[in-house]
C-alpha cells in the first residue's frame, strides 16, 4: 500500500476532487488530505491551524505533496492578499519543516512565483488592483526590461505595499531553496503562473534558477504552471520505481515550437517538461503509453474569451495500443471536433483524456490519469468503476461545460447558478452521450460553482 498525504493550495474541484478521483483508480494508494472546508477559498484562508493539526496527527507516510502556499500564506490567493508579516511566515513554515521532516520519507513541493495579472480585475489580488492593475503590470515589465525604476501613475503607498509583499514572497521562496540545498525537499517545484516574456515574476524565476543551476541543487526546478503541480508531483510519487514511457505524438507535428496562451514556453518544450516532471520517460519505438497532443496549428483558441475558436484540422490515427490525450487547442475547452472523434472510438485501449484550461493543467492530468491507471492495471490495483467515473466528470468539465455550457452562463444577465440550472438539461444530455462511450451507468449528477463564478464547476456523480 502507497501512502501518499498531499496539501492541496486551495478547495477548488481541480485541486482537491481530482487528487481524490485520480488515487481512487488505484486500490493500492492511500491518500490524505485535510478537511475540504480547512482549505482556502476565493475569498477565503485556509484554517492554518487546522491543517497543521493534520500534520501532527498524520501517521507516517511514503510521501508528502504540500503546497507551500497554503502553510506560508493560507492558499494561493491569499498568498497575494495576505498582510501577514516576513516573521511571522518564517516562524510558520520553519514550525511546518520541523511537524514535515517526522512524517514523510520523502517531500515533494511546490511554491508560487507571485504572478502578476495584466488587467483591472481584483478578484484575485488587492483590492487597488481594480484601479492600478496594468499600471502596475506595465511598471514591473518596464523595470525588468529597461533597468529603471519607471514610475508612472501609481501612488507611492500602493506601489510601496505591492514591492514589499513581492520582496516576503520572494524571500520566502529564498528560504525554501536553502532548504533544497540542505536536502529536506525529495522535489521542490517553483511555479511560474501567467508568464510574460518580462516583468518582476519573470525576473524573480530567472534568479531562482540561476542558483539552481550555479550550485547544481538537483531537487529543485522553475516550471511554467500551477495547478497541474501536485497532480505531477502525485504522479512523479507513484511512478517512482517504473519509469513509464511514454510517446508524445503531436497533431499539428509543425507547430511544435509555437507557444501556448498563458505560457513562456513552447508546447513542445511543456510537453516535455511535464513528462519529465512526472517521472516518465520519452520512448517513440516501445512506449508504454502514446500521449496525443492536439496542438494549435497557428495560435491557440480561447472558447470562453471572444478568441479563434480552433478546431481539429485533420483526422488523428488512434493507436491499437494503450493512448491517452492531452487537448491543448484551445485554453478553456475542448475541440469539440476531436470530442466526437474519441466517442467514435472503441473504449479499450483509452486512457484518459483532459482538456482543462491551460497547456501545463491539461498535460499534468492526463499524465497523472493515465499512469495510474496503467501502473494500476499492472499490477492488478485498477478500480474500473473509478477510472470511468473520473473521465465522465472530465468529459463533463473539459467538455460539455467549458466549450458548450459556460458560455451562457458567464454571460448571464442573472446570477450565475441560475445560469447553470438553466443549462442542466443540455449538459445532462451530453453525459448520456459520454456514459455511452465509456460504457458507465450513472444514478445522478449535481452541479454547482463552488467560488461563485462561472470558470469553477464541481461535479458530483452518483453511481448506481
Amino acid at each position: 500500500m502507497k501512502k501518499i498525504a498531499l496539501v492541496p493550495i486551495d478547495n477548488r474541484p481541480i485541486c482537491y476532487d481530482l487528487v481524490e478521483d485520480i488515487t481512487r483508480i488505484d486500490k493500492d494508494i492511500k491518500l490524505y488530505m485535510p478537511k475540504i472546508e480547512d482549505l482556502g477559498g476565493l475569498y477565503t484562508s485556509a484554517n492554518i491551524r487546522n491543517i497543521f493539526n493534520f500534520l501532527e496527527n498524520l501517521e507516517k507516510v511514503d510521501y508528502l505533496i504540500v503546497a507551500l502556499d497554503t502553510i506560508a500564506y493560507g492558499g494561493l490567493v491569499t498568498s497575494r492578499r495576505c498582510n501577514n508579516s516576513f516573521d511571522e511566515i518564517k516562524k510558520r513554515i520553519e514550525n511546518f519543516k520541523n511537524i514535515a521532516s517526522k512524517k514523510a520519507k520523502k517531500i515533494l513541493a511546490f511554491s508560487s512565483i507571485m504572478r502578476i495579472s495584466n488587467n483591472n480585475i481584483n478578484e484575485e489580488e488587492k483590492e487597488y488592483w481594480k484601479d492600478y492593475g496594468e499600471a502596475i503590470f506595465d511598471w514591473s515589465v518596464k523595470t525588468h526590461k529597461l533597468h529603471q525604476n519607471i514610475i508612472n501613475n501609481i501612488p507611492s503607498e500602493i506601489l510601496e505595499d505591492y514591492v514589499s509583499t513581492r520582496k516576503r514572497n520572494f524571500d520566502i521562496n529564498k528560504i525554501y531553496l536553502d532548504w533544497a540545498r540542505e536536502g529536506f525537499f525529495d522535489t521542490l517545484i517553483f511555479s511560474k503562473d501567467d508568464c510574460a516574456e518580462y516583468g518582476l515574476n519573470v525576473k524573480e524565476a530567472n534568479e531562482l534558477e540561476k542558483t539552481i543551476q550555479d550550485e547544481n541543487i538537483k531537487s529543485a526546478k522553475v516550471k511554467t504552471g500551477a495547478d497541474e503541480i501536485p497532480l505531477s508531483l502525485l504522479t512523479h510519487a507513484i511512478n517512482s520505481k517504473d519509469k513509464i514511457k511514454i510517446n508524445p505524438v503531436f497533431v499539428e507535428k509543425d507547430s511544435i515550437n509555437l507557444v501556448s496562451k498563458y505560457e513562456d514556453v513552447t508546447i513542445k518544450n511543456c510537453v516535455l517538461s511535464q513528462i519529465e516532471l512526472a517521472n516518465c520517460v520519452i520512448d517513440n519505438k516501445k512506449p508504454d503509453l502514446t500521449l496525443i497532443v492536439n496542438n494549435f496549428q497557428k495560435e491557440q483558441g480561447d472558447l470562453v474569451l471572444g478568441d479563434k475558436i480552433n478546431l481539429l484540422n485533420q483526422n488523428i490515427e488512434f493507436p491499437k495500443s494503450p493512448y491517452f490525450i492531452a487537448d491543448v487547442n484551445n485554453a478553456n475547452g475542448a475541440d469539440k471536433k476531436l470530442i466526437r472523434e474519441i466517442f467514435n472510438q472503441k473504449y479499450e485501449n483509452f486512457y484518459g483524456y483532459c482538456g482543462y484550461n491551460t497547456s501545463a493543467n491539461t498535460l499534468g492530468c492526463a499524465i497523472a490519469v493515465a499512469v495510474v491507471k496503467f501502473l494500476a492495471k499492472k499490477n492488478k490495483t485498477y478500480n474500473k468503476e473509478a477510472f470511468k467515473k473520473l473521465e465522465l466528470i472530465r468529459f463533463l468539465d473539459d467538455w460539455a461545460y467549458q466549450s458548450i455550457s459556460r458560455k451562457p452562463v458567464r454571460e448571464t444577465k442573472t446570477d450565475y447558478l441560475t445560469a447553470l440550472n438553466e443549462e442542466k438539461n443540455e449538459l445532462n444530455e451530453n453525459a448520456k452521450t459520454i456514459s455511452e462511450f465509456l460504457e458507465y451507468d450513472f444514478k445522478e449528477i449535481k452541479y454547482s460553482l463552488p467560488w461563485n463564478r462561472s470558470f469553477e464547476i464541481r461535479i458530483e456523480v452518483e453511481e448506481k
